[in-house]
Formats: structure tokens, sequence, C-alpha cells
């Protein structure tokens, strides 16, 4: 079995991705940060690593054949996100080729595309426009990604256990909106955070000359009307759902009047959906059943997670 690094171990995918991959019972090198990896399965390893030390990564690759980067810095200074996502990445991509690792898999995101509607959106009719230091860095560590002969993966909406990003922004917006906003009549791409590792292990071990493609949207094939996403966020948290439909323009002015930004409302009112189905037939890999079978197992994390805090709406 091959020898397979993972960064980034530790985080909302990265854990999920250790998981699956010890549940194959895969030979696993976690690389170690701020917060300990925990090595549970047998043929697991820790090793301490910080992007931002290329000295530190030294011997990581070694006599491994596969490399997960899951790792990167989501906000935070632009210095910061320089030095873990652009710099810390092409220290990485050294370091790999130096080790001899035959296959790199990047768990990037369609944020390196910046703002827009997309409809059913594949990679080559797409070009990148990052807007925010986080994006701009993550494109930069995909060139680098790339330029080592490695794949590229990007999905969008990520939800699941540990999630402390996607839903709560969700719920956040639910419970300060006095109703629905055009219906929530759009469509968006997503995908549960345990077949988002699937498919990333799944790519680091599809055999050589599969996969058909060096960048793949990474979500399930079916997109999700905003409407029922939001209606199961509103049932699995107890939120009230007001009758009342407003313009876009409408929930616009109230948030202002709030002093809430409208980023999150500007991405429900249009369509992000990126056609996905490539990456789940090059990596021989069964998306799942979607969002409607999949998001109801996630409902009693979410409930217990946003009650307890930190996040709480």
């Amino acid at each position: 079995m091959p020898q397979i690094v993972i960064t980034g171990g530790s985080g909302f995918i990265g854990s999920h991705v250790t998981r699956h991959a010890e549940s194959l019972h895969l030979p696993l090198r976690l690389m170690s940060h701020r917060t300990r990896v925990p090595a549970t399965a047998p043929g697991t390893e820790t090793v301490p690593g910080d992007l931002r030390d290329p000295g530190s990564l030294r011997g990581l690759c070694e006599g491994a054949e596969v490399l997960i980067h899951c790792a990167s810095q989501i906000g935070g200074p632009p210095e910061l996100c320089e030095a873990v996502n652009a710099r810390g990445t092409e220290a990485l991509m050294e370091e790999a080729l130096r080790g001899g690792v035959s296959r790199i898999v990047y768990l990037s995101t369609v944020a390196v595309y910046g703002r827009g509607s997309y409809r059913r959106a594949r990679v080559a009719d797409l070009a990148r426009n990052p807007l925010s230091d986080t994006s701009r860095t993550r494109a930069a560590a995909e060139d680098a990604v790339l330029a080592a002969g490695g794949i590229v993966l990007r999905p969008h909406l990520v939800y699941g256990a540990e999630d402390t990003k996607v839903v709560p922004a969700l719920a956040r917006l639910l419970v300060n909106m006095p109703g629905s906003v055009e219906g929530w009549s759009r469509r968006t791409s997503a995908i549960a955070a345990e077949d988002l590792a699937r498919v990333l292990v799944a790519t680091a071990l599809a055999p050589a000359g599969r996969l058909t493609e060096s960048v793949y949207h990474a979500n399930h094939p079916e997109p999700v009307l905003w409407s029922d996403l939001l209606r199961a966020v509103s049932t699995a948290l107890s939120l009230p759902r007001p009758d009342t439909d407003l313009t876009a323009q409408e929930a616009r002015d109230f948030l202002a009047t709030r002093g809430i930004s409208s980023h999150d409302l500007d991405m429900l009112t249009s369509d992000h959906w990126f056609d996905s189905s490539l990456i789940w037939t090059d990596a021989d890999c069964a998306p799942g059943p979607g969002f409607t079978h999949r998001f109801p197992r996630h409902a009693a994390w979410y409930r217990d997670s946003l009650a307890a805090g930190p996040v709480s709406v």
C-alpha cells in the first residue's frame, strides 16, 4: 500500500480525509503543526512541520508515494496567508519532488474565481479572479502544485461535522432576515465533508493515466436549491421560517439598517453551480446520495455546536 502524507490533518476537511484513509488501512504520515494530529490507527505516524518554515519540512515526504495537501491559512493577515498558502506550498512541492512523491493532490476552493454567477460552469470555461488575500494566495498554491505535476480539486460549499463556517453563516443570515429572498430559487454546488474526503483519497490513489485533467471541481454532481438547503438548516436548528418573501434589494436594504454585510446574501441570490461530474468518473468514486440524504445525519452535530459556541446564532 502506498505511503500517504497528509497536511492539515487536524483541520475540518483534513480530519475527514485522515479518518477515511485510516478506514482503508493505508499507511499515513500526518504533518502536525499547532494542533497535534492524533494517530489513531496502526500504520499512522505524526511528524512535526510548519509551512512557514521550509526547513521543518525536510524529510516529510521521504519514502512516500502520495501527498494530499489540505493545509491552508483561511483569513488572517495578508503576510500570513502569503507565508502559508503561497510560499509554504512552494516549499512543500520542492520537498515532495525531492522525496520522490509520484502523486500530489491539493485541496483548493472555487473562491479563486471571485464573485459571479455560475451555472453548470466547467473548469475550462472559467478564469481565476481571486479577490481576497486568502483566495489569491491559494491560487498561487495551485500554481505551485500544477508546476510540480499535481492535481487540484476545487469544492464550493462543504458541510458536515467540524464545519464552523458554512452552516453557521447561513444560520446567522436566517436569524437576521425577516423572510425568504426571491423564493431562494437559485442553485448552488455543495458536498459533504466525508464525500469530499472520499474523492480526495480516490484521486490520490487513481492509477496513472486515469485522471484526464489537472484541475477539477469537486462537489456533488447535483446542485442544491437554496430553498432546500436553507429549509434543512432551519429545520435542523429549529429556526423560524417567516412567510414574507423579499426582493434582493429589499433584503440588502434591511441588512444595511442592521449594519450587516450583504456578502452572504449576494451569494444566495445567484447561481453557484459548478459542473463536478468529471472527478467522480475519473477517480472511479461514487458521489453518494447528495444533500437531501447527507445533511440530516449532521443535524445533531450542528445543533450541539451552535448551542454551545464558540459560533452562536
